[in-house]
């Protein structure tokens, strides 16, 4: 009996043993995993040893392989702080910031030892989508945390991009959508880079290869490539290119689609990624082998090339010396055998200290796409647009929701050049993914020009009137409907622009209103208004009112030019319109000295309508003198100042219209 005793005895602390150093195993490997940034691995077993029951309760730690050995209650909390720290991290550097946001509030808990669990955890929060709940605890780390560093700095950067950011995701009356691809080309690993090819796409994918992988033992020495999949539908097929001897992606081609750059890169021991762009040139159905084609310092990277719509230009993102800070945005002009020429950096009106990378340039419609972590946004890398040439571009506007995210969103592609981009383009982002990055379409629904056209005095629908939408830039009529009873028009936009809308009818004075279509103004209805027209009758006088001249002169007051002016605009409007300028006086005075006085009044008003930029021949004018008195002068054989100031008129009359 005591011989069995024993024996179980020792069973139970061999067990006890061998389940201790299971655990710190799990703990060690987790360590090396760490070490070498392979942040999954890490994270598995770390989650491993921290579901081990014994060492979750208070007073044991079962990492030591001696079980006699007893470390104090506070070695212990200080080793399981360190574990769940690490777990976090882990969980964040391959971006699962759901299970990383768990386990920093814990880590909020704990000791000064970890004073960056609060800034991460904040940053985890904002990753998912939790603005205001971030915002929260950024202010409680800045207001903690007093080093002044680039910690710091990027504290006060995440307080205003969650203030930004909460207002975005407020928004419902975005002209964008933007849905996840499906087919094959989220398959696998990482999908992004999109470049419009044809009628297809070109991107860039982590994917496993199997034809790699037999030729490499069933490990892929290079594991990321360039695809091609033409539809939502298709099957993504894999771009052969000879001579790869690095990882290669995120391409740029020109619009004839025969020569294309590309990025190859290598990672270091260190983690440090070492990139160049590279070019090749198809002759038929074959690409040649990638050559080098943009010079950098050595230890220097250029990546992410992107040609210009219009051929001329390669851009690209390089940390070379001469940069606002990380990686800056360059161009280099490109020869008749697509050789760049020396790089010219961007400038500081779009380079920041932070990152600026994956550019696209419409030169059509002089239109710059990139990704930035350097300015305020919503998440990490945001898009913004600047407008101009490449020598002179505008200040930066991020694109906001729903084309960025809290997370990451990053090469943007547009296969709408000219003026179109946003109706059809595709960008990459990891707003969807744990992981990895992936390959979304953007949509533009289309702008609508809708309005009321009535009578101006009787405020009635104005049935029969004629209303026109006239593209300003074109310079041609892109639509026109004749109103029914309602007296309503809309037009539906397929394009941004500049247009002008011109409502008419016979006898009226037509009116016109212009509109500037934006892709990026957040409404999907522009001008939806009531406009009047005034009807008038050819020959007829239409008085206009508060005309004044000095006394006894034809010199118009400074006054008179505002009544002028809405002729001007009724003029402008009515291009064809030919009038009559006409002058009255009172009844004092001799008639041949009125007729004067009026024919120079008259001919003051016209020559100020010319000096205004109206054809001299659409005016003619006339001075009547005391004729035609719209008013009694004298009442009762007493002299009428009010009537004498009435008939002290300028008028106009339609001839032609």
């Amino acid at each position: 009996m005591k011989r069995q005793t024993y024996s179980l005895l020792a069973v139970l602390l061999t067990a006890s043993g061998v389940h201790a150093q299971f655990v710190a195993d799990y703990k060690r490997t987790a360590d090396v995993f760490y070490a070498r940034q392979d942040y999954y691995s890490a994270a598995q077993y770390y989650v491993k040893a921290l579901d081990n029951k014994p060492y979750a309760q208070p007073g044991f730690f079962p990492y030591a392989t001696d079980v006699n050995k007893h470390p104090s209650k506070t070695s212990r909390m200080h080793q399981y702080e360190d574990l769940v720290y690490h777990l976090a991290e882990s969980y964040r550097h391959y971006n699962d910031f759901v299970s990383a946001s768990k386990w920093y509030e814990q880590a909020t808990q704990f000791s000064t030892t970890y004073p960056l669990a609060r800034y991460w955890y904040a940053v985890c929060l904002r990753a998912q989508g939790r603005f205001d709940e971030a915002l929260s605890q950024f202010q409680q780390f800045r207001s903690a945390y007093t080093t002044q560093d680039d910690i710091q700095a990027s504290a006060d950067k995440e307080i205003a991009d969650c203030q930004f950011a909460s207002q975005e995701a407020r928004r419902t009356n975005s002209p964008f959508t933007v849905l996840k691809m499906g087919g094959d080309v989220n398959v696998g690993g990482a999908n992004y880079a999109p470049v419009w090819w044809g009628n297809a796409l070109m991107f860039t994918s982590s994917r496993s290869s199997v034809p790699t992988l037999k030729a490499a033992g069933g490990k892929s020495p290079y594991i990321n490539h360039l695809y091609t999949a033409g539809t939502d539908t298709a099957q993504a097929q894999r771009l052969d290119l000879p001579g790869q001897s690095m990882e290669q992606g995120v391409s740029a081609l020109t619009p004839d689609g025969l020569t294309l750059y590309l990025t190859q890169w290598s990672v270091g021991k260190d983690g440090r990624k070492t990139a160049g762009i590279y070019k090749s040139v198809r002759s038929g159905t074959a690409w040649t082998a990638p050559q080098p084609v943009v010079d950098a310092p050595a230890g220097f990277s250029n990546m992410q090339p992107a040609v210009s719509t219009d051929g001329k230009v390669l851009l690209f993102a390089s940390d070379r010396p001469g940069g606002s800070g990380g990686f800056d945005l360059w161009y280099a002009s490109l020869d008749n055998n697509g050789v760049p020429g020396t790089p010219v950096n961007l400038g500081p009106g779009i380079n920041t200290a932070g990152d600026e990378e994956a550019p696209y340039y419409d030169a059509f419609s002089r239109t710059l796409v990139f990704s930035t972590n350097g300015r305020v946004g919503m998440g990490n890398f945001d898009l913004f647009q600047s407008l101009g040439d490449l020598s002179n571009l505008s200040t930066p506007v991020n694109l906001g929701a729903p084309l960025n995210s809290p997370k990451d969103d990053i090469y943007f592609t547009s296969a709408r050049a000219g003026g179109k981009l946003f109706k059809e383009a595709y960008v990459s982002s990891d707003r969807a993914s744990n992981c990895c990055l992936e390959v979304f379409k953007v949509t533009r629904r289309g702008k609508r020009i809708s309005g009321a056209v009535v009578d101006c005095e009787t405020h009635q629908p104005l049935d029969g009137a004629k209303v026109s939408l006239i593209d300003t830039t074109a310079g041609k009529v892109v639509g026109q409907v004749t109103l029914d009873a309602s007296g309503t028009y809309g037009f539906d936009l397929d394009d941004p622009g500049n247009f002008k809308v011109v409502m008419e009818k016979d006898n009226y004075f037509s009116k016109s209103l212009r509109v500037h279509a934006d892709d990026m103004v957040p409404v999907d209805t522009l001008v939806d208004k009531e406009v009047c027209l005034r009807h008038y009758e050819p020959n007829r006088p239409i008085v206009l009112q508060n005309i004044f001249y000095d006394y006894n002169k034809a010199t118009l007051r400074p006054e008179s030019a505002l009544v002028l002016d809405t002729l001007v605009t009724i003029l402008d409007e009515n291009p064809t319109m030919a009038i009559e300028m006409g002058a009255h006086t009172d009844g004092i005075g001799g008639e041949k000295y009125n007729l004067n006085l009026s024919d120079r009044r008259a001919k003051a008003c016209v020559d100020y309508l010319i000096s205004k930029g109206i054809d001299p021949a659409r005016l003619t004018w006339k001075g009547y003198g005391k004729c035609c008195p719209i008013a009694p002068e004298k009442i009762n054989g007493k002299d009428n100042p009010a009537g004498r100031q009435v008939n002290r008129r300028t008028e106009f009359s339609v001839l032609r219209k």
